[in-house]
């Protein structure tokens, strides 16, 4: 297939006006203006910008079943406690839907692959993990899919919460559990040794939740099965300032020193959002090879705070964009992602030397979260790279008129002017239309999903809301009593 007359961003540097051979999956070759070989399927895309599938680099298919469910004066540490019942009650055809739901959405808005912590309450099955999977390679994205595990609950690991109830509620939280991290490799291993897709596009990853909630036995044991299949491994690191607070009573050192200690830090590590990362951490970071996925949208959203890119960058670190979940985040939008990615940076400092440029906000949502995945030879056009294009309206009102289309991309694109997606060679989406997916069947069945899980978590919701009042509390005293260096 022949793509010819588009204005194409070559080696994410610049736009030419050339032709892109799409030959098995791949970028077999971009030529002039009316080159090409005499037998290709030649295609006329005169009328648009033609970019690389943007790559998400941390997100939850999970909070697609929990929009609107997210208080909106909510912290991660209150998301955690009182927003729990949203993953309660679910089957695993619900986890595949949540997936199917995100895949969607995410496809619309110009993202053609991402790595997903999916979460299976109590603890992951091969049949769930089985079922999102499935769910991503029918979609046709590309996907890392790491069920999001822990075996201490948040009440086990933050040092001191649980003396902070009152009986009942402190005899209702201290009761939950998690199965034994022994239980849960058990179940990885089984999981990823029967993949059920083939790797080429879907493949597992490790997605141990947060530092805190994971015993040490448990971190080594993922570092290690990390290490001896080559699996990408992805946690959420500095996230808060309480996790920082918790990790320095806990470990006596940071999260990142304290990972370090335990050998999991590696060139296949990457940290969600990263806010509250100090520079040493930054500088071990880079030793190793690890990254970093930036996630603005629920950094915001939760009150997280920006995280440090540009130190980060400086000091070395490989750096992705994610949009974390649809619930945390209210949306899949890697545009959106993007351009916070580049503006955030301009509320840190006067600067402008020290901002996050348009051109790498653009390769960190691209070839920058893709090397977070893991994924080779993506996030490009380029020769033998992957066909995984954006087709953009270059007659849209973001581009009219036309002047500096990179710019105008990263910081006016909202996934409006998006007409079509092409990923390993296949169109995903054309003609304002999913072609993989049912999606008003997927509206239905989310619908009917939504108020089953609703009706049914009724008094787990309860406890959730009284036990997130409790968590407000205790997690602003701690805070307060160790301010931020």
């Amino acid at each position: 297939m022949l793509f010819e007359g588009g204005r194409v961003l070559v080696d994410n540097d610049r736009f030419e006006a050339v032709s892109i051979l799409v030959r098995d999956g791949l970028v077999a070759a971009l030529l002039p203006q009316g080159d090409g070989p005499d037998d290709a399927e030649r295609v006329d895309v005169a009328d648009r910008l033609i970019v690389p599938g943007l790559v998400n680099g941390h997100t939850h298919s999970h909070g697609a079943l929990g929009r609107g469910g997210v208080s909106d004066d909510f912290t991660l540490e209150a998301f955690l406690s009182g927003a729990a019942w949203l993953n309660t009650q679910r089957s695993v055809d619900d986890l595949r839907l949540a997936a199917e739901l995100s895949a969607v959405e995410l496809i619309r808005k110009g993202c053609t692959a991402c790595f997903d912590l999916f979460v299976e309450l109590p603890g992951p099955t091969v049949a769930g993990t089985h079922a999102v999977a499935r769910a991503y390679h029918n979609a046709g994205m590309r996907a890392v899919v790491a069920p999001m595990i822990a075996d201490k609950t948040l009440y086990q690991a933050l040092p001191g919460l649980l003396d902070a109830f009152k009986p009942p509620l402190r005899d209702a939280v201290a009761a939950l559990s998690l199965p034994a991290w022994r239980d849960i490799m058990a179940v990885c291993e089984e999981a990823f040794g029967s993949w059920p897709v083939p790797r080429d596009r879907v493949r597992p990853g490790l997605g141990p939740t947060i530092p805190l909630h994971c015993s040490d036995d448990f971190l080594r044991a993922c570092g290690a099965l990390s290490a001896t299949d080559g699996l990408p491994l992805q946690t959420h690191l500095a996230e808060t300032r309480m996790q920082q607070v918790m990790a320095a009573r806990k470990y006596g050192t940071t999260l990142t020193g304290h990972l370090d200690r335990l050998g999991v830090l590696s060139g296949r590590f990457s940290g969600a959002h990263g806010v509250w990362l100090s520079g040493a951490e930054g500088d071990l970071l880079a030793q190793h090879g690890a990254g970093i996925s930036h996630n603005p949208l629920s950094n915001l959203r939760l009150g997280s705070g920006i995280a440090p890119v540009r130190r980060l960058a400086d000091a070395g670190v490989r750096l992705g964009v994610g949009t974390d979940a649809s619930n945390t985040s209210d949306g899949q939008n890697m545009f959106e992602a993007m351009r916070l990615a580049a503006t955030l940076s301009r509320a840190q400092t006067a600067d402008p030397a020290d901002w996050v440029t348009v051109t790498e906000a653009f390769r960190m949502a691209t070839e920058g979260s893709a090397a977070l995945l893991g994924l080779d030879r993506v996030g490009r056009i380029a020769p033998g790279w992957a066909a995984d294009l954006l087709f953009l309206d270059a007659g849209y009102c973001h581009y009219t008129p036309l002047r500096n289309p990179l710019d105008q991309i990263v910081l006016a694109e909202t996934g409006a002017a998006l007409r079509e997606v092409m990923i390993a060679g296949r169109l995903v989406l054309a003609g304002d239309r999913i072609l993989t997916l049912d999606e008003a069947e997927l509206s239905r069945r989310a619908r009917d999903a939504a108020a089953r899980i609703d009706a049914a978590s009724l008094d787990v919701r309860v406890m959730n809301e009284a036990a997130s009042h409790v968590v407000r509390s205790f997690c602003r005293a701690q805070c307060a009593a160790h301010p931020a260096p």
